[in-house]
């Protein structure tokens, strides 16, 4: 099947997805839009998805799938192995907790249309926005961290020695803390989780500097 990622290099939510498509070991054609220049505000990017927001991955049958989380899932239905999930109902629950911390509670207050909003809405400088975005990180961090560091199905990664659902949400978040210089000192043990992904080829090829639209 031919598989075409439509995405931003700096996107977590495309980090994310692009992680996901190197671990199932699935090649994708890569097409970028520049969010800053509004190229996902276009109408051929609206017809594929009218919410104008990447990741999207286009199937060969022509089909869009919108939304990194609902993408990474079809992925794991579509094509099992690797699996991205724990097999026990219990293990994936704790897995999709650990990634929704981060998808559903850090991600939409942080991402690049709120950051602009408040700045013109509300008049919040680049110092601003800074206090913003690490007010939200720290508020999930630290309840991450507890979570991490307190329970013994942590192991090299977010759930045992294998990367999966979980640690897709985490690379890309730390990634996107970056870029507010956010130090992981904090927060010891998702910073080892981080530098153990970082290691991992299929991550490593995920990561924003290493796409062909990065700046």
């Amino acid at each position: 099947m031919t598989l075409i990622l439509h995405n931003y290099f700096r996107s977590s939510t495309s980090t994310r997805l692009r992680a996901a498509l190197n671990l199932k070991g699935l090649d994708y054609d890569y097409v970028a839009y520049a969010l800053k220049d509004k190229a996902h505000k276009t109408p051929e990017f609206l017809a594929k998805n009218p919410a104008g927001l990447v990741p999207v991955l286009e199937l060969e049958s022509g089909a869009m799938i919108p939304q990194s989380l609902a993408i990474i899932e079809w992925l794991d239905e579509a094509y099992p192995e690797p699996p991205l999930l724990p097999a026990s109902h219990e293990e994936r629950a704790r897995v999709r907790a650990l990634g929704y911390m981060i998808a559903c509670e850090i991600h939409p207050l942080n991402n690049l249309r709120v950051l602009q909003y408040i700045g013109k809405e509300f008049g919040a400088d680049a110092e601003a926005q800074k206090a913003w975005f690490t007010h939200w990180v720290s508020e999930t961090f630290d309840a991450l961290e507890s979570t991490l560091a307190g329970s013994p199905a942590t192991g090299l990664y977010c759930h045992g020695d294998t990367p999966g659902f979980a640690d897709l949400c985490l690379y890309a978040q730390v990634w996107n803390n970056k870029r507010f210089g956010i130090d992981l000192q904090t927060w010891p043990t998702i910073a080892r989780i981080f530098a153990a992904l970082d290691k991992h080829e299929a991550f490593v090829r995920a990561a924003p500097p290493n796409q062909p639209d990065a700046e």
